[in-house]
């Protein structure tokens, strides 16, 4: 309601995951055509602290948990 009565469009996109849309993904971004925005990396010992720190809403891209 906000977004309308300051005339700003918006749109819901539902997706299912499915090896051909992933496989489409991963050429676009192996061409560089889109490029995934990484926030914070966390090492694995450190997988609270990524929670808690997605749980404030204020990453600005990807939150990544290293598995090695």
């Amino acid at each position: 309601r906000k977004a309308k009565g300051r005339q700003i469009n918006y749109l819901f996109l539902f997706m299912r995951a499915s090896g051909e849309q992933l496989s489409q993904i991963t050429s676009l971004i192996e061409a560089g055509i889109i490029r995934p925005v990484l926030d914070r990396a966390f090492p694995f010992q450190a997988t609270n602290e990524a929670m808690a720190y997605i749980e404030t809403g204020r990453s600005k891209g990807k939150v990544v948990v290293k598995l090695r």
